[in-house]
């Protein structure tokens, strides 16, 4: 019996890499394949899901295929470099560090460990799997000897909520009929959330003067954060632009569908999961093409070549100012979201793995 098994820093609920992680397992024990997962840490939550890889060497077998989840630095990269068994990256992109550079020092410091890592490991491996194109162009450029392209999987189908009524009434009542532009994502330096406060204004003194901005994510760069609040407020936008975290999974459903448009303006980005939600929740698309975005999006958005923000208003505008746009975009969403069924991306792991288990490493 074939044995992949997975290693991860941390195994965390409510955590893209975290559900991936879970997910594929089941995919691979479905296939007929052992398959267990071994963490640095795990949450509360997921701790019956993991065990420590420490403990990996005693339970060891010959044929042992080990895969890393790699998206941060950890020991477990130092532990899966003195391992004799083949190992098989799953790279989900690492910021560079120079994004963090004169914002967060320790931030900074953990992803150039991280990609010091993925240097090291990248010829190491047997096979690189990367969510998109670009992460692959960047582990063949590491001296990965082959690689294969594999979104990640999410499941955004039967089991995302229906939006939480109570919700989109109360974001209804505080802007009534005003344009709202949404993002979503951790608030950090590569995803530019200043180009967004700066794009918002430009486009309430163009077209719509109440239009607003939800940002929904984690401060996880403070003094990025608290420089982007102190730079709306400078521009006279305070009230207009709303920060969200921590929402229940039905609140966020409601945020996407009370947007009017989503705006991602991230320069580096390895996938961008919320592109996937908001063709999900049918909210129209406007994104700066810059890493993975026009390789996820595909034709179910606006792409626009630059973050000023006069291009970007204007983009904003084109879409919220023809519904028959917007509905084309929302309509070529729903076709793109079969591109990454979780039905189709399961089946593409369990080839892949199995053909480096049978020892077919090449690219695919």
């Amino acid at each position: 019996m074939t044995a992949v098994h997975q290693f991860v820093p941390a195994l965390l609920p409510r955590d893209a890499t975290g559900h991936h992680t879970l997910a594929l397992r089941d995919a691979l024990r479905a296939a007929g394949w052992t398959s267990d997962v071994y963490v640095e840490a795990a949450h509360d939550e997921t701790a019956a899901e993991a065990t420590y890889f420490e403990e990996y060497p005693s339970r060891a077998r010959p044929g042992d295929v080990l895969l890393y989840q790699l998206g941060t630095a950890s020991p477990v990269a130092e532990f899966l470099l003195g391992r004799p068994e083949p190992l098989v990256l799953d790279y989900h992109n690492v910021t560079p560090a120079e994004f963090y550079a004169g914002w967060e020092e320790h931030t900074r410091e953990k992803v150039a460990l991280a990609r010091r890592q993925v240097a090291v490991l990248a010829p190491r491996s047997v096979l690189g799997i990367a969510d998109s194109a670009f992460n692959a162009a960047e582990l063949t450029d590491l001296g990965c000897p082959a690689t294969a392209v594999v979104p990640i999987l999410v499941d955004l189908g039967d089991t995302a909520p229906a939006p939480d009524p109570k919700e989109r009434d109360r974001l209804a009542g505080r802007h009534g009929g005003a344009t709202v532009l949404l993002f979503v994502g951790r608030l950090s330096p590569n995803k530019a959330q200043h180009h967004l406060v700066e794009a918002l204004w430009l486009y309430r003194r163009w077209y719509d003067p109440d239009a607003r901005l939800h940002l929904v994510g984690p401060e996880v760069t403070p003094s990025y954060a608290a420089a982007v609040t102190a730079f709306a407020a400078e521009l006279g936008l305070a009230d207009a632009v709303v920060s969200a975290r921590d929402l229940t999974p039905a609140q966020l459903a409601a945020w996407y569908a009370d947007a009017d448009v989503f705006v991602c303006l991230s320069q580096h980005e390895g996938f961008c999961i919320p592109l996937l939600e908001a063709m999900h929740a049918g909210t129209p698309v406007v994104a700066l093409d810059a890493g993975a975005v026009g390789e996820t999006l595909g034709a179910a958005g606006l792409l626009v070549p630059s973050a000023r923000p006069a291009t970007v208003a204007a983009a904003v505008a084109r879409v919220t100012g023809d519904p028959a746009l917007a509905s084309r975009l929302v309509d070529a969403g729903h076709r793109r979201l079969d591109d990454f069924a979780p039905a189709r991306v399961r089946r593409r792991f369990v080839d892949v793995l199995g053909g480096v288990a049978l020892g077919r490493r090449g690219a695919a």
